[in-house]
């Protein structure tokens, strides 16, 4: 998780009772420096404008999808929905293929991303995330009659697994010696389907998104690896490094909404679980991954 901004309190000693009450003053002019000093150039961007404008893909179940009106939605996307609105803003949604989302945060496009991110330290060290909001782990799509021939992490080795080019799940398979099939912003059928038509062998992905994805499509022979739980996940809005007045908002409204029981609410309508807190199984860490 990232932290807060870190005020730091230099404490004197001081002799009489108006030397302590010239310190109390001056800790507050440091302490309203401190906060003043938060990078604030995109929050005053978003705010003059009255807009955020959030990268999403719209083709992961559960998460960022279009319902039977054609409408947005999901857990992260009705997430981004309640934060703009307590923030008093418009938010205005870019679909784009999760290989775009990162370097358009980058390059300013859009302001923040909500796609079912993992927070992992490389990217902390480019990008700003918010405090999570939502929990999970890693699991695996295979074809239900022999698992695809897949009984442990290192029986990945040689096979095809369908993924985005830069995701945490695809640099997984890679560390396991499969090879990444890629399909740019596809639905969820079309990974599946192959799974399921053995072009690929496997999908590894985040248990709820899988668990979602295969049980929309019931007459695929995939479904969910019965014994593979690995890689404890924490999803996150993802900004720019140095929006540090805009992460501060969003972790102050995501306290909210986590004390008020919005998070655990959207997250039971979507995944029937509570994916806000974290599991309670234990779940494979993995040995060398450089995420």
């Amino acid at each position: 998780m990232l932290s807060f901004s870190l005020v730091t309190v230099i404490s004197l000693l001081v002799a009489c009772g108006e030397g302590d009450e010239n310190q109390t003053a001056s800790d507050a002019i440091d302490n309203t420096n401190a906060t003043e000093e938060l990078k604030s150039e995109k929050w005053d961007e978003i705010q003059e404008k009255g807009e955020i404008v959030a990268g999403t893909s719209g083709t992961l179940i559960g998460a960022s999808t279009y319902d039977e009106n054609d409408n947005l939605t999901g857990y992260d996307v009705e997430i981004m929905k309640e934060i703009a609105e307590r923030l008093d803003l418009e938010v205005r949604f870019e679909i784009m293929g999760i290989d775009s989302m990162l370097p358009a945060v980058e390059s300013g496009r859009i302001d923040v991303a909500v796609n079912d991110i993992e927070a992992t330290d490389n990217r902390k060290k480019q990008f700003a995330f918010s405090e999570p909001y939502k929990y999970s782990y890693s699991t695996m799509v295979v074809r239900e009659d022999d698992n695809s021939g897949i009984e442990s992490l290192e029986d990945l080795e040689g096979k095809r697994a369908g993924g985005g080019a830069t995701t945490i799940y695809s640099q997984i398979a890679e560390h396991f010696g499969a090879e990444v099939v890629t399909y740019g912003n596809a639905p969820n059928e079309a990974y599946l389907r192959d799974v399921n038509n053995g072009n690929t062998d496997v999908i590894v992905n985040d248990y709820y998104l899988s668990k979602f994805g295969v049980g929309g499509f019931p007459e695929f022979d995939i479904h969910l690896h019965p014994d593979l739980k690995f890689h404890p996940t924490e999803q996150a809005v993802v900004m720019d490094l140095e929006a540090e007045t805009l992460q501060q908002k969003i972790n102050e409204t995501l306290a909210e909404m986590r004390e008020d029981g919005t998070l655990s609410e959207l997250a039971i309508e979507f995944y029937q679980e509570d994916a806000s807190q974290k599991p309670e199984e234990e779940i494979e860490e993995i040995e060398g991954l450089d995420l």
